[in-house]
């Protein structure tokens, strides 16, 4: 067989390229605590970004509003061409007046000086705006929420790909003595078939949980708005948020004071306090004042001949008083009153819903709380049982099931336990959201001095 020089070097270079870029996925692996990636979400997030966007877009509407109590000055210019003129009869006699060209040039200013519609529609534009930013608000508190949840959800499924693969360890142990039984004739085909089984049976578990993992770190880059093709790797494991389980709880305030769907929802009742303020304020008359300042140019003949050009200028005030619109302005007065009439009782229904979710989470984290000492327990009592079936087995007093079965029940007590965990801690962030009581400001990006 003749060896291809140029398919020597191109597979090098294939194999080359190969552990370049391994090399280069391992150094690009990013380690992220729960803070950094709570940090990195709420500054790279396209919800947020859109939330604050939000703000900015309400502040300019609220300076277009302060802008119409401004003079308003524009300049207009008119030509008109008279077809025929106009004929004033007299003693029998007819005078046709007028010119055959009319130009007209000048600016034209008004600015209102009693306007109470319009002031009052100003505190619409400030109620929007601590409307927007109430909501940028929950934005990011949901936010916090879906990533720790994301976060919690691929420890849980680190820790628990590491205890399946612990059983499948010790399944692959389990069937390595069998095969040595075996080639040495004591122990039949039958026993190194089934604990060759007991291995086979595990592995669809662990690819499945790997999946798990790889589908939550989709979800956590996601959030986080960073690009799906970056490496992460989360730090940390459940059992490390333990220590700090009995001091959470007992310093949870259920307060529900800074809860946003509350606090919206009190700033929407008072724009709806405003706008009836504003259809009140319809009946008001407005006084504005006026001014123009214009040249007027008459000719006869060709359009440009013999112009000239006459100034002329006037400053006035226009008052307007509302009489009668039909009933229109009664009927959006009554609308408004009753739409205010509504919030009072759309926010105690709120509240008490609220409240029962608050206390349901509550009741879920002082649950999960005795179920991890429970399970913690558990744990113990199962490694225990097991080394005492291991040690059972190899002097002949267990059988093989018996000491599959500790293991299937150790497995069973580490994830009953990780669970646990995860549970408490997703029911606590759930809490932590319903209350409001994130403190944002320490997620802001850090400046330079």
């Amino acid at each position: 067989m003749k060896i291809n020089l140029k398919q020597c070097l191109i597979a090098a270079l294939l194999v080359m390229g190969a552990h370049t870029a391994n090399a280069q996925q391992a150094t690009d692996t990013i380690n992220l605590t729960l803070d950094e990636c709570l940090r990195i979400a709420l500054n790279e997030n396209p919800t947020i970004k859109v939330a604050d966007m939000e703000i900015e877009r309400v502040d300019y509407s609220k300076k277009e509003t302060i802008a119409q109590l401004f003079p308003d000055i524009s300049f207009a210019g008119s030509y008109s061409r008279t077809i025929k003129k106009q004929t004033m009869s007299m003693n029998g006699q007819s005078i046709q007046i007028g010119s055959e060209n009319s130009y007209s040039l000048g600016f034209s200013a008004s600015m209102p000086i009693i306007s109470v519609q319009l002031w009052k529609s100003l505190k619409l534009s400030d109620d929007q705006i601590l409307i927007n930013v109430e909501k940028a608000r929950e934005s990011r508190l949901s936010l916090i929420n879906q990533v720790e949840n994301a976060y919690y959800g691929l420890l849980y499924a680190q820790d628990a790909l590491k205890v399946i693969e612990e059983n499948k360890n010790r399944a692959q142990l389990n069937a390595e003595i069998y095969r040595k039984k075996f080639e040495n004739g004591t122990a039949s085909e039958y026993d190194v078939l089934r604990a060759e089984v007991q291995v086979k049976n595990v592995e669809p578990t662990i690819l499945d949980m790997k999946n798990t993992i790889n589908q939550a770190k989709l979800q956590l880059k996601l959030l986080m708005g960073m690009d799906m093709a970056h490496n992460i790797k989360i730090v940390g494991q459940l059992s490390d948020y333990q220590e700090d389980m009995y001091k959470k709880v007992l310093d949870t305030n259920v307060s529900l004071d800074n809860n946003t769907s509350l606090r919206t929802l009190d700033l929407q009742t008072q724009t709806l306090k405003n706008a009836l303020s504003v259809q009140q304020a319809a009946w008001y008359p407005t006084l504005a004042l006026t001014a123009n300042y214009n040249w007027m140019a008459l000719t006869n003949g060709g359009l440009f001949k013999d112009m000239k050009w006459n100034p002329y200028s006037t400053v006035g005030l226009a008052v307007s008083i509302p009489i009668f619109q039909g009933g229109k302005r009664y009927y959006k007065q009554k609308q408004a009153e009753i739409s205010y009439r509504e919030m009072s009782w759309q926010r105690d229904n709120l509240q008490n819903a609220l409240k029962l979710q608050v206390q349901s989470q509550f009741d879920n984290i002082q649950k999960s709380v005795s179920q991890i000492e429970t399970n913690k327990a558990g744990v113990a009592q199962a490694v225990k049982a097991n080394q005492i079936m291991e040690k059972s087995f190899r002097i002949g007093a267990a059988s093989y099931l018996d000491l599959r079965d500790s293991e299937n029940a150790l497995m069973s007590a580490q994830l009953a336990y990780y669970q646990s965990i995860y549970g408490w801690l997703t029911a606590q962030s759930q809490l932590s959201y319903l209350l409001g009581d994130k403190n944002l400001d320490q997620y802001k990006p850090e400046t330079a001095n």
